[in-house]
């Protein structure tokens, strides 16, 4: 489908119609949400790790580990194996209510309980309380916002960090130039100077 207006513009409720459209028809699983990549999930929470840590434990640590929030959580595997183990509550966004009615189940342990909140709504349309979490963590999903989106949804959970909180953003970079994606609707967009 061309997504692009008149004007040379996205057009954005086709673009965020068809990204809800891809999601709709993906397993449930942890191979689904990760594209057919479920093998890489251990080394991807394993480098998750690494870069938290320092921020919450350690001489250096200036974040607390009350609250963080799950940006395109899918179905929990980023709480389940990062930020449940590491914080006391923890609360799920996304846009697919089949993926969190999964994650209630995959996330069925004795720390369920600490989840607290699911919140079934796309990140363009999301705002998440004011001064409330430690870590708002947004892994793989920034790519279905739109240019604008991005940058509002980044200002909202600005708003939305206790005081030293901290905003992980872990995204996909494209090498040359921004990339759309028809099949799942997303953006690979290209750095000027990838982070390190």
């Amino acid at each position: 489908r061309d997504l692009m207006a008149d004007d040379d513009k996205l057009d954005k409720k086709a673009f965020y119609h068809d990204a809800q459209s891809y999601w709709e028809n993906v397993p449930s699983t942890v191979e689904g949400v990760m594209g057919g990549f479920g093998r890489l999930s251990h080394q991807d929470i394993k480098c998750s790790k690494g870069f938290l840590l320092p921020f919450i434990q350690g001489p250096g640590a200036t974040v607390k580990t009350n609250r963080a929030l799950d940006c395109g959580a899918g179905i929990g595997r980023v709480s389940k194996l990062l930020l449940l183990p590491l914080f006391s509550e923890v609360d799920l966004e996304e846009q697919n209510p089949a993926f969190l009615e999964k994650a209630r189940v995959y996330l069925k342990t004795e720390t369920a309980s600490r989840v607290r909140n699911y919140y079934v709504v796309g990140l363009q349309d999301f705002t998440p309380p004011e001064a409330w979490y430690d870590v708002i963590w947004v892994q793989w999903v920034m790519a279905h916002l739109t240019d604008e989106d991005f940058v509002s949804f980044l200002r909202r959970a600005t708003a939305a960090l206790a005081p030293n909180g901290l905003i992980v953003v872990k995204e996909n970079i494209a090498k040359d130039e921004d990339i759309f994606e028809g099949d799942d609707s997303s953006i690979t967009r290209f750095a000027l100077q990838p982070m390190k």
